[in-house]
């Protein structure tokens, strides 16, 4: 019979010392990878935060609230603001981008016809209102001086000459004995608690709720509106604040700003009721 001879497979490793190595091999090489793995999650993950849409300062601002509100003394004397001051604070809202069919900053054809007008009958319509314009812009606080410059300045951009209003004089003082009479006269008595409310509820409509219940848009009741307002009033005032903070129809909680603490949306709905009663 032919015998048949089977090959033996030799192995790789026919010393101690290559066995050795390839253990150490085995332990070495992946944790050398996992190792370089890791710094390179890190690392990109470091490079993504410091590009400069992903920094502390941007991402705080992009999520910082749409609106503030500051409570001021409204009996204080205010500094008038400049033209560019009133249009950033007020105007820019609908004039930079032509919402609500507004003549936009800079576009020369929508402004060609108004300037033609002059300054005078633009501010007259600025301070009345317009269309879809409220008066004064929706802020009653503004002077006609202060609408006139905001008027200039706009109309400038699009290629006007318009010289914005210089402020007016201050009142003349008063004697010497006269102002001391003054000085020497008791103290007004402050103030009562429910006038301080009024001006807190007043500065919170201004700042947040205006630009809809001043003129009635979105189906908003607008202030001082008795009819649009009856209806609502009869289901109580805990059901309009409740309406308020949580939103209702297309108006959303506490008029689109969230960080207004309570207190102040229910101060805003009692001025607002305030005008009716």
């Amino acid at each position: 019979m032919t015998e048949i001879h089977i090959k033996e497979h030799s192995s790789p490793i026919k010393t101690p010392k290559q066995l050795v190595v390839v253990v150490v091999l085995a332990f070495v090489v992946p944790i050398t990878l996992i190792v370089m793995l890791s710094q390179l999650i890190t690392s990109g993950g470091d490079a993504g935060k410091s590009s400069p849409g992903m920094s502390d300062e941007a991402i705080a601002k992009r999520i910082q609230p749409v609106g503030r509100v500051v409570v001021a003394n409204l009996d204080a004397p205010r500094a008038e603001k400049s033209g560019k001051e009133v249009v950033a604070a007020v105007c820019a809202a609908c004039h930079a981008s032509g919402a609500l069919n507004a003549p936009k900053i800079g576009d020369k054809t929508a402004w060609g016809k108004l300037i033609k007008a002059g300054l005078d009958p633009l501010t007259k319509s600025a301070i009345k209102g317009v269309r879809q314009m409220p008066p004064r812009g929706g802020s009653p606080e503004l002077s006609d001086v202060e609408i006139a410059r905001a008027v200039a300045y706009m109309a400038n951009q699009a290629g006007a000459n318009f010289k914005e209003p210089a402020p007016k004089p201050a009142p003349a003082a008063k004697d010497a004995p006269a102002a001391a009479q003054a000085a020497a006269a008791p103290a007004a008595p402050a103030a009562p608690a429910a006038k301080a409310a009024a001006s807190e509820g007043k500065a919170v409509f201004e700042a947040n709720c205006a630009a809809c219940h001043g003129t009635g848009v979105a189906g908003a009741p607008k202030a001082g509106d008795k009819a649009a307002w009856a209806p609502r009033l009869k289901t109580g005032t805990e059901a309009l604040y409740t309406s308020a903070i949580k939103g209702k129809n297309a108006m959303p909680p506490k008029g689109g700003n969230p960080s207004l603490p309570d207190a102040d949306v229910k101060a805003a709905v009692d001025y607002l009721v305030g005008l009716i009663k």
